[in-house]
């Protein structure tokens, strides 16, 4: 009995990995049959001006928004202070791509907050509206197992051609809705420099998107949290304040005043 039920938990999991690998496998089919044909969003999905002026055309493009109750500015700075380290499946994922690809683990110490450790990683600002988007970017060769991403100025970014490499965008965006709800958007774009290039990321977005898109859509649960979190604090602070006699505009008008004298 106890062999017969051991060789039924061997069949089921074989039967797993089967699944997943092939449906894996037809995912990465699929990726690759439609990498160079993106959709453009429509205006309701929030075309994205700014992601425009640096890059109009591109080879693949992924956007991911989610409803969050919140006001944009705190959406937004959630956002910005993140920390990817506090999902498992995330690390599981970059875990997975160092295993996979044979990279070197990053010993550098690096901050944990989202804006300010991709910075330190290489990637540059190209152009923000603060409290609102963040729009970034880097020329870099992702095929690499230790990949490394370069900055470079607005003006530059946008005509830079160099053979065997591959332009990225991102942006993180926050739209109101309301007083007290917001939008959270992210939208990756990307374009190759040349057709050896090209063939080279195609192969590599067909194999590792799965694990990217996944990643994306887990940050997404992790930006929701923190600014609806936040957004909860936020009334009970202003309450606090005013049981101690000190009003939030009181308090600010107090600074005003300090600042003139």
């Amino acid at each position: 009995m106890r062999l017969t039920r051991c060789v039924s938990i061997v069949r089921w999991l074989a039967g797993g990995v089967g699944l997943a690998a092939a449906s894996y496998a037809a995912y990465a089919g699929l990726t690759w049959s439609r990498y160079g044909h993106p959709r453009r969003p429509s205006a309701a999905e929030g075309a994205d001006a700014l992601l425009d002026r640096f890059m109009p055309d591109y080879e693949v493009a992924e956007r991911h928004p989610i409803l969050v109750a919140a006001p944009a500015d705190v959406t937004f700075a959630a956002a910005a202070d993140m920390d990817l380290q506090d999902s498992r499946i995330i690390r599981a994922i970059f875990r997975a791509r160092e295993v996979i690809m044979g990279a070197r683990p990053d010993a550098a110490a690096r901050p944990r907050s989202f804006l300010a450790q991709v910075k330190s990683l290489g990637w540059g600002v190209l152009a923000e509206v603060p409290g609102r988007e963040v729009v970034m970017g880097a020329v870099t060769q992702p095929w690499k197992a230790d990949v490394v991403f370069h900055a470079l100025p607005p003006e530059e970014f946008a005509r830079f051609d160099e053979p065997g490499f591959v332009k990225i965008v991102w942006t993180l965006r926050a739209d109101p809705i309301g007083a007290g709800e917001s939008v959270f958007r992210t939208e990756t774009r990307v374009v190759t420099t040349d057709p050896g290039a090209r063939e080279k990321f195609r192969r590599y977005w067909a194999l590792a998107s799965p694990g990217i898109l996944l990643i994306r859509r887990v940050s997404l649960g992790l930006v929701k949290t923190e600014a609806e979190r936040r957004a909860r604090q936020a009334p009970e602070s202003h309450r606090a304040a005013r049981l101690a006699g000190h009003s939030p505009a009181a308090t600010r008008q107090a600074a005003s005043s300090t600042r003139r004298t």
